[in-house]
């Protein structure tokens, strides 16, 4: 018997058997496509794209071939899978973007790790950080759809910007040192060498505070009650000089308290021509003494004054040379408290070594023990009782009593108080002694260093000092008036 002989061709079926059967089965039905993780959201147009890509390709090589195909095995449409989701590419299809949400944080850091909230141009120098940072993470947001750390950064970015005031638009930091350079803005420049690696720490500020009768605080936090009649230069740099005129506060005593203050703003490349700053009793103006109030060109001055209270209160930021001056007038004398960085503080020439707040008052000069402690220096005897007035209006007691409600912390800022109030009875001086210890607060770098404690140095806080205060004052009133 003959066999049929079976026509060659393409078979109109998807594939067909490998072998001969008793009947022909009906084509299965198309696998389903393998449901996608949900994590693979973010890639998922780009692998529907390459997976259309591939099909297309497919179905182009079936016309072409003569050949039937085959069937792939479950493996290889596995392979398919996974060429779809982007690990090989063709044409336009392309890998995802990796989420840059960690290098976006390491430039914000190293924009801000060298500012300070206390120094002028805080706000500014992190606001325009902030800018900065809020860009880069729009720029990868696509990349990192779905990573709680860019979610947990984009609502931090937001609160800061709240809490700041910072505006979504404006200038923006760059994170090339070159680039933010700005010779006017001594924290823009000082950042920059950190970045480059000149400098492997920020640069160190330094304080210096003179207030009452008049008590020093100089940058090396040595604490001093003074005599300093007259005229006397607190600092004398190649970028700033202070001078201070002190007068007698009481007939027949030592004790002096300023009236008036002189600041020179030394001229400063292309940043500030001189400008000179003068205040005396009843005159505290808000204006440098040719009428202007800032230095410097452009919309950012590099120098500038702020009245905070009229005729009582004003600052003055020079961002030139990192550096706050505040001046207040608290009853008919006047205060003042300094912040700069240390290595424009100390530059000098050794003609101009006689700086109050460098070296300290002269020891012909101190009205005290050593330590900042005014107290008996010769061994002076002590009053019959703790309650003798020194002066008509306050005992001990009472000006104990009236320093502690404005400064319950019985440091060295509290014994001034007392001993002023005793030596003046001028209740003004109470003020002084609160504002000059408010004023540490907000310039001082070492928030440790805030108190002095009498007979500590800058030692550890002590327990309570109420008798060792009140016999170190009660004697020290018989010092000041000899």
């Amino acid at each position: 018997m003959m066999r049929k002989k079976r026509k060659r061709g393409v078979s109109s079926g998807p594939c067909r058997s490998h072998g001969p059967g008793p009947a022909k089965a009906p084509a299965p039905p198309p696998s389903p496509e393998p449901t996608r993780p949900a994590w693979t959201g973010m890639g998922l147009r780009a692998a529907s794209s390459c997976a259309a890509a591939a099909a297309l390709a497919a179905a182009a090589g079936a016309e072409q071939r003569p050949r039937p195909r085959l069937c792939p095995p479950p493996l290889a449409l596995l392979l398919l899978l996974l060429l779809s989701l982007g690990l090989l590419h063709a044409g336009d299809c392309q890998q995802p973007a990796q989420c840059r949400i960690q290098k976006c944080t390491t430039d914000f850091v190293s924009l801000t790790s060298h500012l300070n909230s206390a120094i002028d141009g805080f706000d500014s120098e992190f606001c325009k950080a902030l800018r900065a940072y809020a860009g880069c993470t729009q720029r990868t947001s696509k990349a990192c759809r779905g990573n709680l750390v860019y979610h947990s950064a984009v609502l931090g970015i937001s609160d800061l910007m709240s809490q700041r005031n910072c505006s979504k638009d404006g200038p923006t930091s760059s994170t090339n040192p070159e680039v933010t350079h700005d010779p006017c803005n001594y924290h823009s420049h000082a950042g920059a060498r950190e970045h480059r690696g000149g400098d492997q720490n920020p640069p160190n500020y330094l304080f210096c505070g003179l207030f009452g009768d008049p008590h020093l605080r100089t940058f090396k936090d040595h604490f001093q009650t003074c005599k300093v009649e007259g005229a006397w230069p607190l600092i004398d740099n190649n970028y700033l000089s202070v001078q201070v005129t002190n007068v007698p506060v009481v007939p027949g005593s030592s004790a002096t308290a300023t009236d008036k203050i002189t600041i020179i703003f030394k001229a400063h490349r292309e940043c500030t021509d001189q400008k000179v700053y003068q205040a005396v009793t009843d005159d505290l103006p808000a204006a440098f003494v040719d009428g202007s109030t800032s230095g410097g060109d452009g919309d950012i001055k590099s120098l500038r004054i702020v009245e905070r209270e009229s005729g009582r209160y004003v600052e003055m930021h020079a961002r030139y040379i990192g550096t706050t001056v505040f001046v207040r007038q608290l009853g008919r004398y006047l205060t003042l408290a300094v912040r700069m960085p240390e290595d424009l503080a100390m530059s000098y020439e050794e003609s101009q070594d006689l700086q109050l707040c460098v070296n300290g008052c002269p020891l012909s000069e101190r009205i005290d023990d050593g330590q900042g402690q005014v107290s008996a220096i010769l061994g002076h005897s002590l009053p019959h009782t703790s309650s003798a007035q020194a002066w008509p209006g306050y005992t001990l007691e009472t000006a104990n009593a009236q320093c502690h409600e404005k400064m319950p912390v019985k440091d060295i800022y509290f014994q001034s108080c007392v001993f002023d109030l005793l030596t003046t009875g001028d209740a003004n001086f109470t003020a002084a002694a609160h504002s000059a210890l408010e004023d540490v607060a907000a310039l001082h770098p070492r928030k440790e260093r805030w108190h002095i404690f009498p007979s500590s140095g800058l030692g550890t806080p002590r327990g309570d000092s109420h008798l060792s205060v009140s016999l170190g004052l009660a004697s020290s009133i018989l010092i000041v008036f000899l």
